[in-house]
């Protein structure tokens, strides 16, 4: 396996520029990304190249640190991108992207992911394993997104 791809998405009842305002809030993903323990980088702005680091734990025992780099921030279009790669310095990437599109019941929201796998182990093992914690993790994501936004104040 050399690669990942996957695709979730939901519509939320929520204004898109609200919706995606807090999919653009760093520090506060941890409040519905249940795989991010905690921001542990922040950038003052988001501008092209701004990196932000996280504490990953998606799964029991599983912990790691991840670095993500703004590749795309339109709030025109609503478009949200980034690439991010794992702390520990190996070459595998994930690119994800976030597109929200306005609806007449609220917002579509999108996001796709491209893990590019690099190395022999992260291709036999955590690439597996990774492919299948992915899926469950951005739905129960998307999930808690909705539900945090019609609670919070953006």
């Amino acid at each position: 396996m050399h690669e990942i791809h996957g695709h979730a998405g939901t519509v939320i009842e929520r204004e898109p520029r609200a919706l995606f305002a807090a999919i653009t809030d760093i520090e506060r993903l941890p409040e519905w990304n249940a795989a991010i323990e905690k921001v542990i980088e922040c950038p003052e702005r988001l501008v092209d190249g701004a990196s932000w680091t996280v504490g990953m734990h998606p799964t029991r025992g599983m912990r790691w640190k991840s670095v993500s780099t703004l590749q795309e921030l339109d709030p025109g279009c609503l478009r949200f991108s980034y690439r991010t790669v794992n702390a520990d310095g190996n070459p595998s990437y994930t690119m994800w992207l976030w597109e929200l599109t306005p609806q007449t019941d609220g917002t579509s929201v999108s996001v796709r992911w491209d893990v590019h796998l690099k190395t022999l182990d992260r291709r036999l093992l955590a690439g597996p394993i990774r492919k299948r914690q992915l899926r469950k993790e951005v739905a129960v994501s998307l999930a808690a997104l909705s539900a945090h936004v019609t609670s919070a104040v953006f």
